[in-house]
């Protein structure tokens, strides 16, 4: 089938989170300006850059983590994993923003060192991260659409030795990260492979 992406979708629910997939899920936290915690999911999210490495999530309306990500200039994100998939789901409710997600899914604020906002403590992995940018996205006419970008350069890494191996590297499929695959579809890392690149 073809339709062009300025009309209607003739399918029952746009695929286009069921195609891209699977996503990693950006498990963010900030700060608001009264110290107020905030941790909320993103499936929009990715790594962009690798030296300094840069991460990037999206919002989809100025929500309080990219609202907070700019004011406070950092946050950090946690690596979402299949035996917190409970806890990530319970942070994506719709809450007030007084309302503590930590508190809210049964998480514990670890301390970070160069941020001020906590990390999940649970989780394998963290990334303490400064705002470098917040974009807000225009259409192809040029209209401002109310998706808001956060740039954020890594100055902090925090892993779980229990997830490390004796060659040092992080033992993806034992940390089980977890992924959005659209609709309300998720999955889950539990195995992995290695493929040679011909110029190897």
């Amino acid at each position: 089938m073809f339709y062009s992406a300025d009309e209607p979708c003739p399918l029952p629910y746009n695929p286009l989170k069921a195609i891209i997939a699977p996503r990693p899920i950006g498990w963010i936290s900030t700060l608001d300006e009264h110290g107020v915690v905030n941790l909320a999911p993103y499936s929009f999210f990715n790594a962009v850059n690798t030296v300094p490495g840069i991460l990037m999530f999206s919002s989809e309306g100025l929500k309080d983590s990219a609202r907070n990500a700019a004011s406070s200039g950092e946050f950090v994100f946690s690596l979402s994993t299949a035996p917190l998939q409970q806890q990530m789901n319970a942070t994506s409710e719709g809450v007030a923003a007084d309302v503590d997600e930590y508190e809210l899914a049964g998480l514990t604020k670890a301390d970070c060192v160069h941020v001020k906002a906590p990390r999940v403590g649970e989780s394998p992995a963290s990334f303490e991260c400064k705002t470098l940018q917040v974009q807000t996205l225009t259409a192809l006419d040029g209209t401002a659409i109310d998706t808001h970008l956060v740039y954020g350069q890594i100055i902090g890494v925090h892993i779980d030795d229990n997830y490390l191996t004796d060659a040092g590297l992080f033992d993806t499929a034992k940390a089980q990260p977890l992924a959005r695959c659209g609709y309300r579809d998720f999955s889950s890392v539990n195995q992995v492979f290695e493929l040679i690149r011909p110029d190897d």
